[in-house]
């Protein structure tokens, strides 16, 4: 990647105001021309903004070489200024721009903060997908029930503190294996009533792994992914239909006055 810049202070992961958010982490990457691995993290865990026409196309740019880049800003404000022609932006996580970059070709994204930039083959943010065992519902795995001491003792605590974060609607728990590797891990797929990334989907794993679960030097490891229930509906109803077993959040109990 190339990431010309100038150095900044430190932040949040993802900032949320009243007006304005920023994925703070991906603005400090591009501005202090951090490495790679903390640079695809940001990008991976919050996402990016996306310029569009008036039309809610993307708004494509032209990349180093003369082909064209999928941008990604790490806020509106920034889209605001750096392109001003843009009619908006609209927040896409990681799997929103793999599917940008699958329906129209386009390989390379261009990212961009206030104070620096950087170019991203799309090659390579989907391997780091694969290495942090994140993925959409199944396309690169082969999800099945797992009955490893870790996964019942998940399933376990789902079922105790899922109640608690009331955007969470659904998680699978399953054993992924990958079609290219063969590597085998445990993945979470979360589906979730909020934008992502998800707060809720954050804390939840945070209370998992802080108070639920140790994961020993033996076990798998664990990848979670968050599907908004509205915009990810295709991906949940292809894991609704991969016999996994789902924890879901409690229905809200109906009160009926007798006449």
């Amino acid at each position: 990647m190339i990431r010309p810049g100038h150095p900044v202070g430190g932040g949040r992961a993802f900032s949320l105001g009243e007006e304005m958010i920023v994925n703070s982490a991906l603005a400090t990457a591009l501005d202090a021309q951090s490495g790679d691995s903390e640079l695809l993290a940001a990008l991976v865990d919050h996402g990016v903004f996306v310029p569009v026409q008036a039309s809610g196309s993307v708004l494509f740019a032209k990349d180093a070489d003369g082909g064209p880049a999928i941008p990604g800003f790490v806020s509106e404000a920034c889209c605001a200024e750096k392109l001003p022609q843009a009619a908006g932006a609209v927040h896409c996580d990681v799997l929103r721009l793999l599917d940008i970059a699958k329906q129209t070709g386009v390989e390379m994204l261009s990212l961009h903060s206030f104070g620096g930039w950087a170019r991203v083959p799309v090659p390579l943010l989907r391997r780091t997908m694969r290495e942090r065992g994140r993925d959409a519902a199944g396309e690169w795995l082969k999800l099945r029930p797992s009955t490893h001491a870790l996964a019942i003792a998940l399933r376990q605590a789902l079922v105790r503190r899922i109640a608690e974060f009331p955007a969470i609607r659904t998680v699978w728990v399953s054993n992924a294996r990958w079609h290219d590797t063969g590597m085998e891990h445990l993945m979470l797929h979360i589906a979730v009533d909020e934008p992502i990334p998800s707060p809720s989907v954050k804390r939840l794993m945070d209370v998992l792994l802080a108070e639920e679960v140790v994961i020993g030097e033996e076990d798998p490891q664990l990848g979670t992914i968050a599907l908004n229930t509205r915009t990810h509906a295709g991906h949940l109803a292809e894991l609704e239909g991969m016999g996994l077993d789902p924890v879901r959040a409690p229905r809200p109990k109906r009160w009926w006055r007798r006449s």
